[in-house]
């Protein structure tokens, strides 16, 4: 466990240089949001191209997988809205602390260290994780959101989700990864130094840029916080590993499954709690505290799944 620890610590080194630099002023908040944007449009999609531009998707898409990590998660995101509910929360904070307690950092966080801890072999049950939470649970919180303010799901509700998914350079990236790969070419020479060079980029600079950005963050309604970061870094992973021994999702897949959802809380989720103006204080401080509390669980997790 101390050699995992020892592995893991590098990644959050870096976290809290980020944090560190932000709070002495050294780096601008500003700064901070154009370097997330560096990371999000150009130098992760890179990365993620290049992972999904050699993939197999045939030899790695997993139906039982696909199910098993949908079902567990789908069971901790119905458990933490009903206990939001159970508090008298809005139905619109119930959604939002759902979506809290089962969204991960798998794009600047789960990709690079688990491919590090784990091997090569992570990326792509790391990019069906990923997919699942981008195109399900994200989708499930633009309808539920926008449902509820309207009263109901309109056509216009699916071409705001639709909107949305395709802007996502996440999604695009992979999409247009794996397309390339079914052609089966090589990435022409300089195309592929240009990508390997951005997407060197993506670790260092997406882990400074999460330390940065949590600089900012207060932490109010504490035990709030407390509550949806155990529902993220332990219920979440116990709930996914019992829904893989349910689907017969078992070995390396299933343990990086588990891994990836041990992850704390993604900080996306703040930016649409800020869009639609529902908690983001309290999303805010469950990111606070469930990145600083990960690097302790999640050495715990990878080295139970070891």
């Amino acid at each position: 466990m101390v050699e995992i620890f020892l592995k893991i610590l590098p990644f959050f080194a870096v976290i809290g240089l980020g944090y560190l630099a932000v709070r002495t002023r050294f780096f601008s908040p500003e700064a901070t949001v154009y370097l997330t944007r560096f990371v999000f449009y150009f130098a992760l999609s890179a990365m993620l191209f290049g992972f999904a531009a050699n993939l197999d998707v045939a030899a790695i898409f997993s139906w039982p997988f696909v199910f098993a990590y949908l079902s567990g998660t789908t069971v901790v995101w119905l458990l933490v809205a009903a206990v939001a509910l159970w508090r008298g929360t809005s139905r619109e904070e119930a959604v939002f602390e759902a979506h809290t307690g089962v969204i991960g950092n798998v794009g600047f966080l789960g990709i690079p260290m688990l491919i590090l801890l784990l091997g090569p072999g992570a990326v792509g049950p790391v990019l069906l994780v990923l997919a699942v939470d981008l195109l399900v649970f994200s989708s499930i919180l633009t309808m539920a959101i926008t449902g509820l303010r309207a009263g109901r799901v309109s056509p216009q509700t699916f071409g705001i989700l639709a909107l949305g998914l395709a802007k996502n350079p996440m999604i695009g990236s992979v999409i247009l990864g794996i397309l390339w790969g079914t052609t089966g070419w090589a990435l022409p020479g300089p195309v592929n130094e240009f990508m390997t060079l951005l997407g060197a980029a993506a670790t260092p600079c997406a882990l400074f840029a999460i330390g940065a950005s949590l600089a900012g963050r207060s932490a109010e309604r504490l035990e709030v916080a407390a509550w949806l970061s155990v529902a993220k870094l332990v219920l979440h992973p116990a709930a996914v590993a019992g829904t893989c021994w349910l689907f017969g999702v078992s070995g390396y897949n299933a343990g990086v499954m588990i891994a990836a959802a041990a992850l704390p809380v993604a900080g996306n989720v703040f930016i649409l709690a800020q869009h639609y103006r529902v908690a983001p204080q309290r999303v805010s401080t469950a990111i606070l505290l469930s990145t600083a509390a990960s690097v302790l669980t999640v050495t715990a997790v990878i080295a139970l799944i070891s």
